[in-house]
């Protein structure tokens, strides 16, 4: 036997467990999914399910209402990371080392004390609501149980991992670039526009998919802040399966969440292989 062929037996002997994992976990399910969600009242199979996503009235909006807040939270939380980012990448002082040493807080906060944390803080009769009612305010806008609040738990539990991620991505900027550019005479627009962002972009593209999958498919903040209608899509799909207990429609929607992200996904891995291209060429 040669050397290549003993290294390749190598290489796929090493990659296999992860790979039959992969499948387990992630292929495997997705083909059930996908098969159960084809499934009819008849016992036969077509796309009744998924045209039943579309013509349904109540479904319709809760898809619009899932990619609303997906598309809110994921602006708000890259803006709010990439600002924090770069503010600690270029700036020194005591309200630097106070972010750098609070930040990343809210990652060791289970999601449900957090979101529970929210409704006391920011419910009709919780600190806030006191607190302005003291003050002579009689009236508190609606923030639980209402998009507002799903779209402040998902700011509160993606930038500290957000803003870390871009962080990492801007310590590796060399100085010497900056300051060359800087020596020419561009200001810290052209500077951010010119060479922070494309030299930081494909961590930010890194940072959207991570953000987009995990605010489509979140659960825990939406179940117990969401309103009762329109929901999200991970909340309307335990309620169709746990109190309809429509399988079929169930795995309609969680498959219909998969395209979703896959779709998001795929740009990622579009601009991966676009990159691989021109490095190699």
């Amino acid at each position: 036997m040669s050397k290549s062929i003993k290294r390749g037996i190598l290489g796929i002997s090493m990659v296999l467990p992860s790979f039959l994992v992969l499948v387990l976990i992630v292929v495997i399910p997705i083909i059930s999914s996908l098969r159960e969600s084809l499934k009819n009242e008849n016992g036969g199979y077509d796309l009744s399910n998924y045209a039943y996503l579309f013509t349904d009235k109540l479904m319709r909006s809760n898809i619009i209402f899932t990619l609303e807040i997906t598309i809110v939270s994921s602006i708000l939380v890259l803006l709010i990371s990439y600002s924090l980012a770069v503010y600690m990448r270029f700036n020194n002082g005591f309200a630097v080392r106070w972010i750098r040493r609070t930040y990343m807080i809210p990652i060791f906060i289970p999601s449900v004390i957090a979101t529970y944390g929210l409704i006391q803080l920011l419910g009709n009769h919780g600190w806030m609501a006191r607190i302005l009612y003291h003050l002579g305010t009689d009236s508190f806008p609606r923030i639980i149980f209402d998009m507002k609040g799903i779209i402040l738990a998902n700011l509160w539990f993606n930038i500290p991992f957000t803003t870390m991620l871009l962080g990492s991505a801007l310590s590796g900027v060399p100085d010497a670039v900056i300051e060359s550019a800087k020596d020419v005479g561009a200001g810290r627009l052209r500077i951010f526009f010119r060479l922070i962002l494309p030299l930081t972009f494909k961590t930010l593209l890194v940072a959207l998919t991570f953000v987009f999958m995990g605010v489509i498919g979140s659960f825990t903040a939406p179940f117990l802040i969401g309103p009762n209608a329109p929901q999200m899509l991970g909340v309307s799909m335990e309620q169709i399966f746990s109190v309809f207990q429509d399988r079929q429609l169930a795995a309609a929607t969680a498959f219909f969440t998969f395209l979703l992200c896959s779709f998001v996904g795929y740009f990622y891995i579009r601009s991966m292989i676009k990159e691989e291209s021109v490095r190699s060429s």
